[in-house]
């Protein structure tokens, strides 16, 4: 919940504007605005209060903790001109607040964590536990000293400007490890712990068995992702009450899934009780992984409790983004996060520099020229194999004749995908020339490429006799300058010469280009590979200097 204090009218109108937006986050205060802030201040995780930052400081100091626990605050000035993070940059999530809060009133969000501000992630705000000497790591990232990464689990962590070797380090390990003095540690959540237990067995055996195990091995109970068991446990409390305890979630699986797993300590004592041979193995193995303890039974008398660990391999992430048209207000604000992220960007030369900019220090560019989709396709999945996080790039939208085809036919279920939408062409298009879309269409491309002539044709007529609106993608290149007649001609069988056609080049571009003519008017010649051409159907009407395509066939129906 995000507490809302103001002081003035001005204030309380930005205020209100902030809670309309976020009607479900945002509790507005009232009354004296010292007891506001105080009430604010340990009722909610976050504060915006739209007072001098100067006041806001008095106000909230004596009531500071620890970054820890404190919630994050943002200052917006009388104007609405400035959104301040002022408390709790990181931990209370402050930083991003100002982003967000900047974003609805128009103000320009003022972060001045280091980290951020030289826009570097900070080690605490990975979503990982992190140990160490953070401050003194983060201090030499920062100051461009050398640090080493040494990761001794593959995880996709956001780009940090490491090195191979290096005065400093960051460790990346689910090992029971003593940092260093100039060591930062991340706790990856790559252990699974397998739990079985007798009715009623205590949360103490269950948990120290557990610890035990976890210490045994010498691996970190902060890399505990969760604990897994049969479906027969869900609700034993001694198991509830010890994921509880450690702060992670309670998976569990069917007696007959745990059946088909194959373990080295197989028993019939749970084969009878609950119908499977292995439960704290099995579970823990269910997802995959190295089994790293095998099956051992706590030290009572008698035993209650059983437990195994598994370590899984860290899951690469591939993210496909699309661009957009080119514009940089129509790179969507998902797009710019995902481009932060990744520590690997894979992408066509020319759309790598649209975004260079956007890039955080650290991140490994691979570039190549056009004509590699399907070597940039294979190169992204191989590194989010990895272990890495990978942005794969291409303009319009990645789905849209871009690289998300070729990269899921190469991705198996070994790594996570993730979409993230751009604006097509044809839509960048669309709004040049009015509303071309507003009824039934189909976007073609006339590259035969990759698809024979013939099954082009095919469709071109198809989209002809059904009387869709057509937007051509690469209608026109030097070596391919017949398709487009042909296509056009195919489409004049069926509607009137004087039906309108958009042309547009570079949509979005700063040397866009537009103009609205007919199927009869169009030169084949003044088109070239940066043009999206698009052609009505028999309602489509130029209106005022725009096409337009009504959503029904009323005009149509009138004009009869």
């Amino acid at each position: 919940m995000i507490g809302l204090i103001s002081a003035t009218a001005a204030g309380a109108a930005a205020r209100d504007r902030l809670a309309a937006v976020w009607p479900d986050r945002t509790r507005v205060y009232e009354g004296p605005v010292p007891d506001a802030v105080r009430a604010a201040f340990a009722e909610c995780e976050q504060l915006v209060c739209f007072l001098a930052t100067g006041a806001v400081v008095r106000l909230v100091a004596p009531l500071l903790g620890g970054k820890a626990s404190d919630p994050g605050v943002v200052c917006v000035d009388e104007g609405g001109r400035f959104a301040v993070s002022l408390v709790g940059g990181h931990g209370g999530g402050a930083n991003e607040l100002a982003r967000a809060v900047g974003e609805v009133l128009g103000a320009e969000p003022v972060v001045t964590t280091a980290t951020d501000a030289a826009g570097l992630p900070g080690l605490d705000t990975l979503g990982l536990p992190v140990e160490g000497n953070v401050a003194a790591v983060s201090r030499a990232l920062l100051d461009g000293e050398a640090v080493a990464l040494r990761a001794e689990v593959a995880w996709p962590l956001p780009p940090l400007p490491v090195a191979d070797e290096g005065a400093y380090t960051i460790r990346v390990t689910d090992r029971l490890v003593e940092p260093g003095e100039r060591e930062a540690v991340l706790r990856p959540p790559t252990l699974v712990v397998g739990v079985g237990a007798s009715k009623s067995a205590p949360v103490d055996e269950v948990l120290g068995l557990v610890e035990d195990a976890l210490r045994g091995a010498g691996l970190s109970a902060a890399s505990v992702a969760a604990l897994a068991t049969v479906d027969a446990k869900a609700g034993e409390p001694g198991i509830v009450e010890a994921a509880r305890r450690l702060g992670v979630p309670l998976v569990t699986y069917a007696a007959e899934e745990l059946a088909r797993v194959e373990v080295p300590n197989p028993s019939d004592a749970p084969l009878a009780a609950v119908g499977t041979p292995s439960v704290a193995e099995a579970a823990a193995l269910a997802g995959g992984g190295e089994l790293l303890v095998p099956k051992r039974k706590s030290a009572a008398r008698p035993a209650m409790a059983t437990c195994a660990v598994v370590r899984r391999p860290g899951r690469g992430r591939l993210a496909v983004v699309g661009l957009g048209p080119g514009a940089r207000d129509l790179l969507t604000p998902r797009a710019k996060a995902e481009l932060r992220r990744a520590s690997v960007l894979v992408g066509l030369d020319q759309y790598v520099d649209q975004i260079r900019d956007l890039l955080r220090p650290g991140t490994r560019v691979l570039e190549s020229g056009l004509g590699a989709e399907e070597e940039r396709a294979r190169t992204a999945v191989a590194e989010a194999r990895r272990g890495r996080a990978v942005a794969l790039i291409g303009s319009g939208d990645a789905g849209v004749y871009a690289m998300a085809s070729p990269a899921l036919a190469e991705a198996s279920d070994d790594i996570d995908v993730v979409g993230v939408p751009g604006v097509t062409a044809a839509l960048a298009a669309g709004a040049v020339l009015g509303a071309p879309l507003g009824h039934d269409h189909v976007s073609i491309s006339l590259s035969d490429l990759h698809t024979p002539w013939e099954v082009i044709e095919r469709r071109v007529r198809a989209a002809a006799e059904a009387d869709l609106v057509v937007t051509f993608y690469n209608p026109r290149s030097r070596g391919r300058d017949w398709q487009l007649p042909k296509a056009l001609a195919i489409l004049a069988e069926h509607r009137e010469p004087a039906t309108p056609v958009g042309v547009v080049r570079n949509a979005s571009r700063a040397d866009e280009s537009s103009r609205l003519t007919t199927l009869a008017g169009l030169d084949p010649a003044t088109v070239d590979m940066m043009t999206v051409v698009t052609v009505g159907n028999t309602a489509t009407r130029e209106i005022a200097g725009r096409m337009v395509t009504p959503r029904g066939y009323r005009w149509q129906e009138e004009a009869r």
